[in-house]
């Protein structure tokens, strides 16, 4: 029989939890003594569902697909899909392929819903589809020489192609100056608070992947000769169904902490880790602080960090070591750039946003069918609206009555737009939906809560660029495996954090050194090809 070993998980998210889940399946527990230390007092990091006034938020919008069968296999298991309507699929009699056998959202918590993404860019109070689509409706909403323009610039990406040194170049090699003018170029500076030519095209080819006017015309192609994408097919942001737990992304990460603990798992909330020991070139222990100051050590043989490297390093620095961190490695953990977040939710009777879709929606007047509105007018601050009714009916005390919407900010931790108390941060999102005309005066508002996040987004510039320099030093660290979105400062989505997890477990029990296959998830050449038709 072989000495258990002891794993030590930093973090809650989706990828801790998803290394807990995949150290102790199967019985795990006989080989792995597992301990998982989370910072706050919630499961999920940024995927988890923050409940205000019997409303529910969801941090961000998280929908539930993949490329990866893994995955889909792996979040179906913890929450089967439904196998009748939900709410609103009886009132408004859509139709789904539901799943023989599987359970009924209005009798059953534990289900994850199928649902119809709409997601629009809202630009000089038009909407246009996004990705944005060559329909009459969007050459209607630019008007005849404006639609000209675009035409012709387009042309003139295809023929002159910029190098792809900065996203500003990649966005418009894909659509053209004067597209990339009206829905990038301000939308991004909006929400990493730099200018699209000093941020790396790696961000670009990481979140709109294969995205250009040649796939929104095969994908306009698609739907003309009828063919509808399901959950996981296609390229990520053209996918129109996907997976949604009854109760938001928390749902899920709540019950895989619950099985965690079921099969072993020590979790301690409130545990921010301060400290990292090494000794002899491995991580020895870590110390954690919990919420009365109190300070622990918790030795291991393996450990899995999914907190942000810049802590993760200075972590490291701050604890007992054989040999010190060197300036280099500080500097550019330090260095390495983060946008934070900010939500505001406000419940209200209605939006004055007429639903002109032939998609039938709840409310009263009947609300538009958007889970986001991108918003490029730069003359606001919020960079999106969630509207929480059309993600889940659930989220919802009273769905049929009330609007729930969550405005999303971008910032920095520390600026004056961070520092602002709820009331004026609350009070600055009511105006500016009155600025849209989105809501006609602050009496609309029934309730409100305001949410900060921080080290949301990772971000590709300053010494993101140094970032080769520093991953071999943290994997010299044999013990030490790195994932999820802020463990390797990649813009990871939840399926890609998740997958870092698993690809790390499958080192720890195979007993593979090498860990390029974790860095190499959501990579242009790993991860980004569309998934193949069958």
């Amino acid at each position: 029989m072989t000495e258990k070993k002891s794993v030590v998980i930093i973090g809650g998210g989706p990828a801790g939890l998803t290394a807990a889940y995949e150290l102790l399946k199967d019985n795990g527990a006989e080989n792995y003594d597992v301990t998982l230390l989370e910072a706050s007092d919630t499961f999920g990091g940024i995927s988890r569902t923050v409940k205000h006034n019997g409303n529910r938020m969801d941090i961000g919008g998280h929908r539930f697909f993949s490329k990866d069968d893994r995955v889909m296999d792996w979040w179906k298991n913890i929450l089967p899909l439904q196998g009748a309507p939900s709410y609103d699929d009886k009132k408004l009699g859509r139709k789904h392929d539901l799943e023989p056998g599987g359970p009924d959202p209005e009798k059953v918590d534990k289900v994850m819903l199928k649902r119809h993404r709409v997601s629009r860019i809202y630009w000089h109070g038009h909407f246009f589809d996004y990705p944005v689509s060559l329909s009459m409706d969007t050459l209607k909403n630019m008007g005849f020489a404006q639609a000209m323009k675009v035409g012709f610039s387009y042309l003139k990406s295809l023929v002159h192609k910029l190098p792809e040194t900065n996203l500003e170049n990649f966005y418009i090699n894909r659509f053209g100056r004067a597209l990339y003018g009206m829905f990038f170029e301000g939308y991004t500076e909006k929400l990493w608070g730099r200018h699209p030519s000093v941020i790396s095209a790696d961000w670009g080819s990481q979140r709109v992947k294969g995205i250009s006017i040649s796939a929104v015309l095969k994908d306009a192609w698609g739907k003309l000769i009828g063919k509808q994408k399901k959950a996981g097919e296609g390229e990520t942001s053209l996918i129109e169904e996907f997976w949604y737990p009854k109760y938001g992304p928390g749902q899920l990460w709540e019950t895989v902490a619950k099985i965690d603990m079921g099969n072993g798992c020590t979790i301690i909330k409130n545990a921010t880790v301060t400290k990292v020991n090494e000794k002899d070139g491995k991580i020895a222990s870590v110390v954690y602080v919990d919420a009365n100051g109190k300070e622990t050590t918790l030795d291991g043989d393996i450990f899995i960090s999914s907190m942000p490297i810049k802590d993760l390093v200075n972590a490291i620095d701050a604890g007992e070591t054989t040999e010190p961190v060197a300036k280099e490695q500080l500097k550019i953990a330090n260095g390495l750039p983060y946008r934070d977040f900010v939500t505001v939710g406000l419940l209200v009777d209605k939006l004055n946003l007429k639903n002109q879709t032939n998609i039938p929606t709840l409310g009263n007047p009947p609300i538009v069918p958007d889970c986001w509105i991108y918003v490029q007018d730069t003359s606001v601050k919020v960079g999106r609206i969630q509207i929480f009714n059309n993600w889940s009916p659930y989220l919802v005390e009273d769905v049929d009555n009330k609007v729930w919407i969550g405005l999303e900010y971008f910032c920095n931790e520390g600026d004056d737009f961070w520092n602002q108390s709820d009331k004026e941060g609350i009070d600055q999102a009511i105006r500016e939906l009155v600025k849209m005309h989105i809501i006609s005066s602050k009496k609309d508002v029934l309730d409100a809560h305001r949410e900060r996040v921080k080290k949301a987004y990772p971000a590709y510039f300053d010494t993101w660029y140094d970032m080769d320099k520093l991953t071999p030093w943290l994997d010299g660290f044999g013990n030490l495996y790195c994932v999820g979105r802020n463990g390797q400062h990649r813009y990871n989505n939840m399926d890609h954090s998740m997958v870092t997890a698993m690809e790390a477990v499958e080192n720890i029990k195979t007993g593979r050194d090498d860990k390029s296959n974790v860095w190499s998830v959501n990579t242009d050449k790993a991860y980004h090809e569309a998934k193949e038709e069958k």
